[in-house]
């Protein structure tokens, strides 16, 4: 699988306004959270997940979502190629980051929310969570 990104709309009338996007499917999906990272702790780095789909909105401020495919669960490259997408409340995005990747999240504005949606049930997730050191990679892509 590879990164997808689903792009919504919003419809605006004298009642207000209806943020969308059709072509998310919560087919698959069996949890969801949301995160808000401290201000004094922006950055969650670096959650792998072998199993797992995480599928990411902003709902609140602006995030940094960057992400590594990993070659090696035991011991990954420090040179894997970083790639990152911003997600702001506004944007009408959903990132979809698929099993074999690992995820660090960023908050860009302090106060920020990022919902979470996941695919791999509660019970399951011990088997499938791989933290890595925060410095395992730079965020920013810079080697």
């Amino acid at each position: 699988m590879k990164i997808q990104i689903f792009e919504g709309d919003v419809f605006k009338d004298e009642r207000g306004s209806v943020s969308f996007i059709n072509d998310f499917k919560f087919k698959d999906i069996e949890r969801f959270y949301i995160i808000t990272n401290a201000p004094e702790h922006p950055i969650r780095a670096w959650q792998g997940h072998k199993f797992d789909t995480k599928n990411f909105y902003c709902i609140q401020g602006a995030f940094k979502i960057s992400f590594v495919k990993i070659d090696n669960w035991e011991s990954p490259s420090a040179n894997l190629t970083v790639e990152s997408v911003i997600l702001q409340e506004n944007s009408n995005i959903v990132l979809s980051i698929p099993a074999g990747f690992a995820n660090a999240i960023q908050s860009l504005e302090v106060n920020s929310r990022l919902m979470s949606f996941s695919t791999l049930a509660l019970d399951k997730v011990k088997e499938d969570d791989v933290r890595f050191h925060s410095n395992t990679w730079n965020p920013d892509g810079v080697k």
